[in-house]
This record gives structure tokens, C-alpha cells and sequence, in this order.
């Protein structure tokens, strides 16, 4: 159970920021004793492998931060957010961690299946996000979105970490992530609305 909520804690935070999860996974193995990622996922922890994925992980803070520039990241954030929460569910349940003593041997013999769930989670909250963004770009004139990609980069770090620390805190992040997604999704379908009662008024 405790390798399934840290896998679902790390891909959630890859739908938010693709780079906060594996950087959070390599660093804490390579220079930490509180990660021992399983050798198919080593690669995460290698120095040059790291500095790549520090590289990304700041293009994409300050592209998700620029009004229009994040719509724009968004669309290519499509294929990688659910390729990065695939590759996090998949090493952090294969990973002895200080929560996770003992990965269960399901998610050690088909690879496969842990990368598909993480790329679906991912891919969920992504597609949120990414909805969600023009509206608060529209109903703030842009002012909204650097503070709401700052909460969204903050909340990835603090998922990731709570996925390998301490997993069960991962189901107050999936009720989070829940509440947040039906109020953008009802924002959203709200501002739809009032656009076509002003266009049909007109």
C-alpha cells in the first residue's frame, strides 16, 4: 500500500511539474540515504543526468510563469508531464526508501504497468492545469500566473516529498488536487456560459 501511495504521490507532482519528482528521486538517492532507487532507475541519481533535469526544471518555473508563455508550455508539457509521472511512479515504487522498505514484487515484474498508471495520473492532473491556466490568465489579466504556478511548484515539491517520506500524507494531496480540479473545472464551465449569454444577448 505505502509503495502505491509514494508511485501516486510522485506522478501527481510530475502532472504539476514534470522536474520537481526525478530531481527530488535522484538527488535523495545520490547524496541522501533516505532513497536506494532500484538499478533499472540508478540513471536518476548520475551528476550529469541531474544537472539536465535541474536545467529543464528551471525553464519550465519561469516559461509556467509568463501569461501566454505558460499556455504555450502547456502544450508541449502534454507528452512530457505524463512521460516524467510515468518514469517517477515507476522508480519510486521499485525504490527502498525510509517509508518503503520492501517494494512489492508486482511492480518489480512488469515494469510496464507502474509507468502506465504514473503517465495516467500524471496526464490527469495536467490536463487540469492546463485548462484551468487561461482562465486564471483571463479573469487576473495575467497577475494570477505566477502565483499560481508558484503554489503549483511548491505543491509538487511538497507531494514528492511526502510520497517518499511519509506516503500516507499523499491522500490529503489527492483530496487537494480533487477539490482544486472540480473548482477549476466549474470556473471554467461557468465563464463559458456567461460568454455565450453575452453573445446571444448581443
Amino acid at each position: 500500500m505505502l509503495e502505491l501511495l509514494a508511485g501516486t504521490g510522485l506522478a501527481l507532482a510530475a502532472g504539476l511539474n514534470a522536474w520537481i519528482p526525478l530531481v527530488v528521486l535522484g538527488a535523495l538517492d545520490r547524496f541522501t540515504g533516505l532513497v536506494e532507487l532500484p538499478p533499472a532507475w540508478a540513471w536518476l541519481a548520475n551528476e550529469w543526468v541531474l544537472l539536465i533535469l535541474v536545467v529543464l526544471l528551471i525553464v519550465e518555473i519561469v516559461a509556467d510563469k509568463v501569461p501566454g508563455l505558460d499556455s504555450v508550455n502547456d502544450v508541449v508539457q502534454t507528452i512530457v508531464r505524463p512521460t516524467a509521472g510515468g518514469l517517477a511512479f515507476g522508480s519510486g515504487t521499485g525504490a527502498t526508501t525510509v517509508a518503503v522498505t520492501d517494494p512489492e514484487a508486482f511492480f518489480a515484474s512488469d515494469q510496464w504497468i507502474p509507468i502506465a498508471i504514473g503517465a495516467a495520473l500524471a496526464l490527469g492532473v495536467h490536463l487540469v492545469k492546463a485548462l484551468a491556466r487561461p482562465v486564471v490568465n483571463a479573469t487576473t489579466a495575467g497577475l494570477g500566473a505566477p502565483v499560481v504556478s508558484t503554489v503549483e511548484d511548491v505543491g509538487s515539491a511538497v507531494l514528492a516529498f511526502a510520497a517518499i517520506l511519509v506516503p500516507v500524507l499523499v491522500v490529503v494531496g489527492v483530496v487537494a488536487i480533487v477539490v482544486a480540479a472540480v473548482i477549476a473545472l466549474r470556473t471554467r464551465a461557468a465563464r463559458r456560459a456567461a460568454k455565450r449569454a453575452a453573445t446571444d444577448s448581443a
